[in-house]
């Protein structure tokens, strides 16, 4: 594959997405010049990963501008904007990034003069954008740094955390990126990540692309990788951190979390502040999104089970915060007691 992999980019007045579900088969873009079109895109897994999602929504609402300033009255532009912005927060409703985009785009719109926003608008997107690069890099040396004058590393990850997954060079896949570049690196586990193989698909090609050591396992296999293999750390991602520190993420985060405790390994979560719901107490109050059932049935439209059969398919779970050694953002590393680590992480982006 010798483009570059960037999961989306803004091109004259458009938001062109690289189409997740077909790779590693395929590099195909899809060129959105419509709020609705990044909405099923994002509902699909065209365009995945929390940070991307947020970063996919703030352009979409410059998308939503763009014809609402032609086709609404001035004096319902506003509301227009507000309903547009509500569709877009229901593509994907688990990763906070989504809404706190789409919020962030209200804001703008609030604080811009009348009159035409949409130069503000794209702005600010842009601005969300080269935010999110940054704050990978930044996040990329925190988590190296905990493991200084180690080497022979063996990490194990889960789903895609990558630039597939962000704007920038990724999350928890930052991390990995940068302990490559140190030459800590012995070897990656990365888990397939059923039912839809984002680890597979996804982490399995920028692994191979950025020429890391790695080897790809099913999802059932970490416990015994873990004990077999020795494993140093498992480093994964988020979708949306409650204010006490337990961790949406995607399903088969939580046994991991189980594992490494069972193990002694440490289990870091990586995500920047756009991650975080400080309005909710607890991963209880996480609304775990389920979704198409032929997800499980099938891959790639041939059925591995009956067709009829019940499925349960939640794309999420949530790791508690008693089972993470550590959250690894843009700031630092935050410890337990995570309660005060996050309150404190509140006040400093203030």
């Amino acid at each position: 594959m010798s483009e570059p992999l960037v999961s989306l980019k803004w091109e004259r007045g458009a938001l062109v997405l690289l189409d997740q579900t077909r790779l590693p088969d395929e590099l195909s873009y899809i060129r959105c010049t419509d709020y609705r079109e990044v909405g099923k895109a994002i509902f699909r897994l065209s365009v995945r990963g929390a940070p991307a999602i947020g970063v996919a929504a703030a352009y979409a609402m410059v998308l939503a501008y763009q014809e609402i300033e032609k086709t609404v009255p001035k004096e319902q532009q506003k509301e227009a904007f507000l309903s547009a912005g509500g569709e877009l927060i229901s593509s994907r409703p688990t990763a906070v990034n989504l809404s706190w985009a789409v919020h962030e785009m209200i804001r703008t719109w609030d604080s811009l003069p009348k009159g035409n926003k949409l130069e503000g608008l794209t702005e600010r997107a842009r601005a969300i954008e080269e935010e999110d690069k940054i704050l990978c890099s930044r996040m990329a040396d925190h988590g190296a740094d905990l493991f200084k004058g180690k080497k022979n590393l063996r990490i194990l990850t889960h789903c895609n955390t990558g630039a597939l997954a962000t704007a920038g060079i990724g999350t928890a896949f930052g991390v990995i990126y940068r302990l490559h570049e140190r030459g800590q690196i012995e070897r990656v586990y990365a888990d397939e990540t059923r039912p839809l193989l984002q680890g597979a698909r996804l982490t399995g090609t920028e692994l191979m692309a950025n020429h890391i050591p790695c080897s790809l396992i099913s999802d059932n296999m970490a416990g015994w990788v873990m004990k077999e293999k020795h494993i140093d750390a498992v480093i994964v991602g988020a979708d949306r951190i409650a204010a006490n520190g337990d961790a949406a993420n995607k399903v088969g985060t939580y046994s991991l979390a189980v594992l490494c405790a069972y193990h002694h390994i440490p289990f870091y979560i990586t995500a920047p502040f756009s991650t975080f719901d400080f309005s909710i107490s607890s991963g209880d109050e996480i609304r775990i999104e389920e979704r198409n059932p032929e997800e499980v049935r099938q891959i790639k439209g041939v059925y591995t089970a009956p067709k009829d059969i019940p499925v349960f398919n939640p794309a999420f779970d949530v790791a508690p915060h008693t089972l993470i050694t550590g959250i690894i953002t843009e700031k630092g590393v935050l410890t337990p007691p995570y309660d005060v680590a996050i309150k404190e992480y509140e006040r400093s982006l203030h």
